[in-house]
C-alpha cells in the first residue's frame, strides 16, 4: 500500500509500550531459546529484538555497555580475568577489554545463535569477539559460575529481562555463586531494570546482594530505548570502593567517565527510598 508505515512496538509492561518506525526486517529467526529479531529503525539504526524486547541499537548502545563494564571495573585496581554472562551481543566485552589490564574475558552466553547474528549485523558491537584474550562458552552461565570458584576479578551479568531461562539470574543463590566465583577482592555487577517500574525487583537484588557481598551500591545511566529511560545497575564488591575511584583508566568512552562514574551513584531520594530494608 503506498506511503504505508511500518512500525515496532515494545510492550514494556501492562500498561506502556514504546513504538519506533522501522524500515524493514532484516533478520528473524525462532532460536532454541527465543525469537531473535533484527530490524531497521528510522531513529535508532539496526535494533536487536529478543521475544519482542529491545536488547540493544546501533545508535544508544554504548550508554548501557560502558555503563556496565567500566563502573565496575574501575572499580576493581587491576582487573585481569572477568566474566560476562549473558551479553551475547558482544558489547560489554568490547569495553571490558579496553582495559590494559585484562588478560582474559570469558563471555558465557546460553543462545549462540545471539553471538552469530550480532556478528553479522552488529559489527561495530560485537568487535571484541576477534580479541585473543577473548573466550565465548556457549553455555548456561548460572552454571557456569558455579563450576568456577576464586576464579574471575570481576563478574558482569548482562542478562535479559528476569523471565525464561534469565529468572535465575536475578536469585539470591546466584549471587553467592557469583562471590564464590569472585577471587578475594572482586567486584560484582548486574543490570537491574528501571526504577520507575520495576521498584520490587531492585529491591529484591539489592536486599539479596547486600545479603551476600560487605559493599553494596545501586547506580544509574540512561538508555533511550529502555523502558522509562533511566536503568539501574546493582554493585556488589569483597573490598572496594567504587566511590575512590577519581580517574578513568580507559578514555575512548561516549558516555563513562571518571565524573560520571561518581556522579552515577548520586541517587533521587524516591530512588534510595526503594533501597530501605
Amino acid at each position: 500500500m503506498a506511503g504505508m508505515e511500518l512500525w515496532f512496538t515494545e510492550l514494556q509492561n501492562e500498561n506502556l509500550t514504546i513504538g519506533l518506525r522501522i524500515r524493514h526486517t532484516i533478520h528473524s529467526e525462532k532460536t532454541e531459546y527465543q525469537h531473535l529479531d533484527v530490524v531497521e529503525t528510522v531513529q535508532y539504526g539496526r535494533m536487536l529484538v529478543l521475544d519482542g524486547c529491545i536488547m540493544t541499537t546501533d545508535k544508544d548502545e554504548f550508554v548501557y555497555h560502558e555503563m556496565l563494564a567500566h563502573v565496575p571495573m574501575h572499580t576493581h585496581p587491576e582487573p585481569k580475568r572477568v566474566l560476562v554472562v549473558g551479553g551475547g551481543d558482544g558489547g560489554v566485552i568490547r569495553e571490558v577489554i579496553k582495559h590494559p589490564s585484562v588478560e582474559k574475558a570469558v563471555l558465557a552466553e546460553i543462545d549462540g545463535r545471539v553471538v552469530e547474528v550480532s556478528k553479522q549485523y552488529f559489527p561495530q558491537i560485537a568487535s571484541g569477539f576477534s580479541d585473543p584474550r577473548v573466550e565465548v562458552q556457549i553455555t548456561d552461565g548460572i552454571k557456569y559460575v558455579e563450576e568456577h570458584p576464586n576464579e574471575f576479578d570481576v563478574i558482569l551479568v548482562d542478562s535479559t529481562d528476569p523471565v525464561g531461562p534469565a529468572v535465575g539470574l536475578f536469585s539470591k543463590p546466584f549471587y553467592e555463586a557469583v562471590h564464590r566465583a569472585l577471587k578475594e577482592d572482586g567486584v560484582f555487577a548486574a543490570q537491574t531494570e528501571s526504577p520507575f517500574i520495576n521498584q520490587d525487583l531492585i529491591r529484591g537484588v539489592y536486599q539479596s546482594v547486600r545479603s551476600v557481598f560487605p559493599q553494596t551500591h545501586l547506580y544509574l545511566a540512561y538508555v533511550p530505548t529502555y523502558p522509562t529511560g533511566m536503568w539501574s545497575f546493582t554493585l556488589g564488591t569483597k573490598r572496594h570502593d567504587p566511590l575512590a575511584v577519581t580517574t578513568a583508566r580507559v578514555r575512548d568512552t561516549k558516555y563513562y567517565s571518571a565524573e560520571v562514574h561518581r556522579a552515577a551513584f548520586v541517587l533521587p531520594p524516591f530512588v534510595q527510598e526503594l533501597l530501605r530494608p
